[in-house]
């Protein structure tokens, strides 16, 4: 007890302190670069997978392809894919923007189906009433399919955004320093685990709770919007 005490003195300094802020920053920054990008990608290619052009089949193919194999490889073994390729290609890039491309290319393929089911969601009428008044592709997803499909895309795509920023973990096996790297570094300079992680316990439940809680009164507006 007394040796926990002595280590918790210890482990309060601004060196500390600002070590664990620059490990939070760099995991919601990750988590958020991924989400971000993996968004835009992944509504370009749900809008891709809806097209009916004869000469963008092959592209619909890679398309399905892309999303069904990103969704089922771990996200660990994603980030070594990459890393080695960056290697491969001989692009000396910093490892967190290896994190980044990472979490980028899981994004792209999981957002891709949370918004295509957000299509889907929308009547089959809706879509032909668009078809029958002359609108193309993307006067049908502007005025008639999208504001009908983000109270459906965004509560989940809010919840896989809480959910990356605990995977982002793993980018700390490349040496990207984030929280759970930064708790490695504490472990390694004595401080006893329990302080150690539990410190990057109290870091993740500081940045998650409140993005949940913002994440669940959104759910409930959208839910009441949708009632209404």
């Amino acid at each position: 007890m007394f040796r926990a005490l002595q280590q918790l003195h210890e482990f309060a300094t601004s060196y500390n302190l600002l070590l664990l802020l620059e490990g939070g920053a760099r995991t919601l920054v990750l988590s958020a670069a991924g989400c971000v990008c993996g968004f835009v990608l992944g509504f370009a290619l749900a809008v891709l997978r809806h097209t009916a052009a004869g000469w963008l089949l092959p592209a619909r193919i890679l398309g399905v392809v892309y999303v069904e194999m990103f969704r089922r490889i771990p996200f660990l073994v994603t980030l070594f894919l990459v890393f080695y390729a960056f290697q491969a290609l001989g692009l000396d890039v910093p490892v967190f923007w290896v994190a980044v491309a990472s979490t980028c290319v899981i994004g792209t393929a999981y957002l891709s189906e949370v918004v295509r089911a957000g299509f889907a969601a929308v009547p089959r009428a809706e879509w032909d009433a668009a078809a029958t008044m002359n609108f193309s592709l993307l006067q049908t997803l502007r005025f008639v399919v999208v504001p009908q499909a983000w109270r459906v895309v965004v509560p989940p795509a809010f919840a896989f955004f809480l959910s990356f920023i605990k995977d982002s973990a793993l980018a700390s096996q490349i040496g990207v320093v984030e929280l759970t790297f930064v708790g490695k570094i504490f472990n390694n300079r004595g401080l006893m685990p329990a302080i150690a992680f539990g410190s990057v316990l109290i870091a993740y439940f500081v940045i998650s709770y409140p993005l949940a809680r913002l994440g669940a009164r959104l759910e409930g507006r959208l839910a009441l919007s949708r009632a209404h």
